[in-house]
């Protein structure tokens, strides 16, 4: 396939490895090209390792003095949980 093509499929690629907002058609679309398209598989393939060594890698926290200031400064006091420590607060 062309470059123009190869671009365009690999714009809806993060849809498609979600596997949640790609249509069907979108998807085989993107299965063809990865079939035929030997850059667009390394492509596919290397967005694929990032997204699972980014899921792998622990959250990071959230200093509750910080959470305090957001929901301060959105005016969402209300929703605080027990997460903001009552000195914070």
């Amino acid at each position: 396939m062309d470059k123009a093509q190869c671009e365009r499929l690999l714009e809806a690629l993060s849809d498609y490895l979600d596997g949640e907002s790609a249509s069907s058609e979108l998807c085989a679309e993107i299965e063809r090209q990865l079939a035929e398209c030997a850059d667009c598989r390394v492509v596919a393939d290397t967005l694929r390792k990032v997204i699972a060594l980014y899921r792998s890698l622990p959250q990071p926290g959230f200093p509750a003095a910080a959470r305090l200031r957001l929901y301060q400064a959105l005016g969402l006091e209300a929703f605080l949980d027990d997460e903001c420590p009552p000195e914070v607060q």
